[in-house]
């Protein structure tokens, strides 16, 4: 409740807020909890392509946390197809209850990585004319909305955005009706009407800052 409240008072003045500071936990627990993602995500969290596990440095918490509640409700990772989906849902069983959720996200919170994100040849110009649609949700920015459940996008590995919208369009993702945020992208992914188009929004989306 302290923080919570400290937490306002310093965005009511203006302070920007350290990463730690607006994600609620127990950072002890959360690093304890966190050693068993270290092998997938890396232990600053910056992400695996040969295991296709996303960067989580810089990550928004709330995104974070729904995600790892939508592989543990079977809304993502069950399509047999989905091998790394699979894989993750397995591991976020790990985290028994909310508590445990807010927990490792919280120290998720405090990863800072120099790691440079891994980028995707495509054009970038094409790209920001497709980039136009998902502004919407997204930002100008691709700084992410948490009333629209819209991720943060910056930041991200180039492969990793490129193979979820992949994700989306063979229906891996956001083709269970009760999960609303996940059939709106899957909807979006089909305006991207080739693989060259995928390639070429990411690069545009890795281009934002």
């Amino acid at each position: 409740v302290l923080m919570a409240k400290l937490g306002n008072v310093l965005i009511l003045t203006g302070i920007f807020l350290t990463p730690f500071t607006y994600a609620d936990g127990d950072l002890s627990k959360g690093q304890t909890l966190y050693n068993v993602c270290i092998a997938c995500h890396g232990d600053k969290g910056q992400g695996n392509a040969p295991l296709r596990a996303p960067r989580l440095a810089g990550q928004e918490p709330w995104y974070i946390k729904a995600m790892i509640r939508k592989f543990k409700a079977g809304l993502r990772g069950t399509d047999p197809k989905d091998t790394y989906g699979a894989q993750m849902r397995a591991m976020s069983f790990g985290l028994v209850n909310d508590q445990a959720i807010d927990d490792v996200v919280a120290f998720i919170g405090t990863l800072q990585t120099t790691t440079p994100p891994d980028l995707i040849e495509g054009d970038a110009t094409k790209g920001k004319s497709y980039y136009i649609m998902c502004t919407a949700c997204h930002g100008m920015n691709g700084q992410g909305n948490s009333g629209l459940k819209a991720p943060k996008l910056q930041d991200q590995h180039g492969w990793y955005l490129y193979d979820q919208i992949q994700a989306f369009k063979k229906g891996w993702r956001g083709s269970d009706p009760s999960d609303a945020s996940g059939v709106q992208m899957k909807a979006m992914a089909f305006t991207l009407p080739n693989d060259q188009a995928i390639k070429d929004v990411v690069a545009h989306i890795q281009t934002l800052k």
